[in-house]
């Protein structure tokens, strides 16, 4: 048997730190830099022991070990200067956030692009690719792939293709499928086409006999362990590396057994082909990696070829070929796949098949929530959230029912840029940058969410004044009449029973304006509810000055909504406000699991809300911001209409009717809404900080 010692793995350790530091100083100028967070060193540690790098499967998941992933990065801690969310960011930091191009124009990608250009001659049109695994919901990491891949195409004028990585029956069903692809096209993007993996089984298959053939992959039957043990690792580990016995087995043999595989000799574990890499290569992703295995006969049905195959591809076969039937220039990945650069290039030489050029860039990572698809279904089936889409996860079809627009999310990608290094990111920035975005694309309402009624009793019952109102600050948005009439709600936290030097709003004696209204209004007395003493009732009296005069301007202004049952007013609704699901930033770390770590406060339901009666305008026009996508069309209506009715007219779909709360908060209207009974999602709070003066 032949041992391998690893060699060209091994430094020192006082070398090792030297590289950490060179790595990082080059990552905070956002150069790419050596990679010596990765698994492929050997090297004693200060007590002496050795750290050793091992190189998973993807064989079956109980008899073989795992495919090796890079470590995350170490999350970088911001300077006392930065920590706020919404501290001021520097003029050419904005200004490249403003050009939602900007990440593909200078930097990294540019960088990439110019390796591989069409002004070189080295290729006649971009083609780029994003290849999900149809086993769960894209979420808000997705985002930075997709508009990686699909931007980059755009940019340079060429095409892409999603590419559905469907390898693994395990986990696959129809509704991932299509939610990827709706989301995909939510965000804006058409896709050249949409292409499977499994529609090259046969071809692959045929290239794996071909490498069999060439003496570069043999059928294996070594157990787990026995793998691990062949890389260095297991009990006792730092031992040299050794080849697996069946590594020098005749051709014939090797391909003999990988047909009886396909024919379905054996069961999962009992055999698997591995290419015949380096085993002398420090990189583990040359380690005579699994290029088909047999998954569990529980899982070997696969969603769209059904029994045909008994035997499936690995990641690590399927991924560089399936990007040269396609002829991708630019496989553009994250840097979890950066040590796998080399087995791509590997096996696509050794195939003798084009040769697409693989680059990776840091992956988008979100602290204060869970993004696993186990988590997730932890937490759906224990009730804490109603389904995937709840608007306090951060899957895409969360974001989406939450009314985060599409656009908003690609300016948030934008606003990062793109290097090597992860971004790892708050959700209060995440926010803050939505926040920004919806302060110039929606319109602005008054809505009360626990109304409190105001009677101004020296206006007659019937007075009525309707006010032209602006939508926005955008002329372009145009105006509307909001109803000025003797009764009117405010917020309850808007009035005090005791007044106090400190206390700006309405109080006994205390004035406040009305926004909007010509005219402030003043406390007289207020009437509560014996049995709870709770306040039901103020009364107020108009501030109009008898002689024409200009009135006293106020401390403070107030939002309000009239009450004039002839028109519709005010309108009633149900708000949910959504606060963090979880209550620290790293659910994961609770010693009890994350679980443990749930907001009891992470909804609060306001079922009396009021709307003034200008957000029916709001709905016709939707939607807010005016993007593509925004309308339910004919053909989605068609087939939930009896058969031979006519297809209903386009409407918009709920979450494009967005508006802002003044002085409380964005909001959407969500699907759950019917004709009689309107239900909003607040999307995001006005500030960082919701607390009022």
């Amino acid at each position: 048997m032949s041992t391998y010692a690893g060699t060209p793995g091994w430094i020192d350790y006082s070398t090792y730190r030297r590289l950490k530091a060179l790595a990082a100083t080059a990552e905070s100028l956002g150069r790419s830099a050596p990679r010596t967070d990765q698994p492929t060193i050997l090297c004693p540690n200060r007590s002496g022991s050795r750290i050793v790098a091992t190189c998973p499967s993807t064989m079956d998941s109980k008899s073989l070990p795992d495919r090796p992933r890079a470590p995350k990065p170490k999350k970088q801690q911001p300077s006392k200067q930065m920590k706020s969310a919404d501290a001021p960011k520097p003029k050419r930091a904005q200004a490249a956030s403003d050009d939602p191009q900007s990440m593909f124009k200078v930097g990294f990608l540019s960088d990439v692009y110019q390796e591989r250009s069409i002004e070189s001659g080295a290729i006649n049109k971009v083609v780029t690719r994003f290849p999900p695994e149809p086993n769960g919901f894209l979420h808000i990491g997705h985002s930075k792939a997709i508009a990686i891949n699909f931007g980059f195409a755009q940019q340079h004028g060429g095409e892409c293709y999603l590419r559905f990585d469907d390898t693994n029956p395990k986990g696959e069903e129809e509704q991932y499928f299509v939610a990827i692809e709706d989301m995909v096209r939510w965000l804006g993007f058409e896709p050249k086409r949409v292409t499977y993996s499994s529609d090259n089984f046969e071809r692959l298959y045929a290239l794996a006999e071909a490498l069999v053939e060439k003496g570069k992959a043999y059928v294996c039957h070594c157990t787990k362990t026995e793998i691990i043990a062949q890389r260095g690792g297991g009990e006792g580990e730092g031992k040299p590396r050794y080849a697996c016995p069946h590594r020098d087995r005749p051709t014939s043999e090797s391909l003999a057994e990988f047909r009886a595989m396909r024919d379905g000799k054996y069961e999962a574990g009992e055999a698997a082909l591995r290419m015949k890499q380096n085993l002398d290569d420090g990189n583990p992703q040359m380690w005579d990696l699994f290029a088909y295995r047999i998954p569990d006969k529980d899982h070997r049905r696969h969603h769209r070829t059904g029994d045909t195959w008994r035997m499936y591809p690995t990641y690590d076969f399927t991924h560089c070929l399936c990007d040269s039937f396609e002829g991708i220039t630019h496989s553009l990945c994250t840097t979890e796949f950066e040590l796998s650069r080399v087995s791509y290039e590997w096996l696509c030489d050794q195939l003798e098949v084009y040769k697409p050029m693989q680059r990776e860039y840091g992956r988008l990572n979100v602290s204060g929530t869970v993004l696993s698809k186990r988590k997730i279904i932890e937490l759906v089936n224990n009730g804490h959230v109603r389904a995937w889409d709840d608007p306090r996860l951060y899957t895409l079809i969360a974001l989406r029912r939450r009314g985060i627009p599409p656009r908003a999310i690609l300016s948030f990608v934008n606003e990062l840029g793109v290097t090597k290094a992860a971004s790892n990111i708050e959700l209060k920035r995440f926010e803050t940058s939505i926040r920004r975005y919806l302060e110039l694309t929606v319109p602005r309402l008054m809505l009360v969410l626990e109304p409190l009624a105001v009677i101004i009793d020296d206006l007659d019952d019937d007075h009525l004044e309707l006010l032209d109102v602006p939508f926005s600050k955008d002329p372009t948005y145009g105006s509307h009449k909001v109803l000025f009439t003797k009764k009117v709600y405010i917020e309850r936290s808007d009035f005090r029973e005791v007044d106090s030097d400190d206390y700006f709003r309405l109080a006994p004696g205390k004035s406040v304006g009305l926004l909007k209204a010509p005219f402030p209004i003043t406390a007289t007395s207020f009437d509560k509810d014996p049995k709870t003493g709770e306040v039901t009732v103020i009364h107020a009296k108009y501030e109009k000055p008898l002689d024409g005069s200009a009135p006293k301007k106020p401390k403070s202004f107030i939002h309000w909504v009239a009450s004039s049952p002839v028109h519709n007013s005010p309108i009633k609704a149900i708000v949910r406000a959504f606060n963090p699901l979880f209550k620290s930033n790293n659910p994961a770390a609770h010693p009890d699991g994350f679980l443990a770590d749930i907001n009891p406060d992470s909804e609060q339901i306001f079922p009396d809300a009021m709307i003034e009666s200008g957000f029916e305008e709001i709905r016709n026009r939707a939607p807010w911001p005016a993007e593509a996508g925004g309308k339910i069309t004919n053909a989605e209506t068609k087939n939930s209409q009896a058969e031979g009715a006519a297809p209903a007219a386009t409407e918009p779909k709920p979450e494009t009717v967005r508006f802002q709360g003044m002085r409380v908060a964005y909001f959407c209207v969500d699907r759950e809404t019917t004709t009689d009974n309107l239900i909003l999602n607040k999307i995001v709070s006005l500030k960082e900080d919701t607390g009022k003066d």
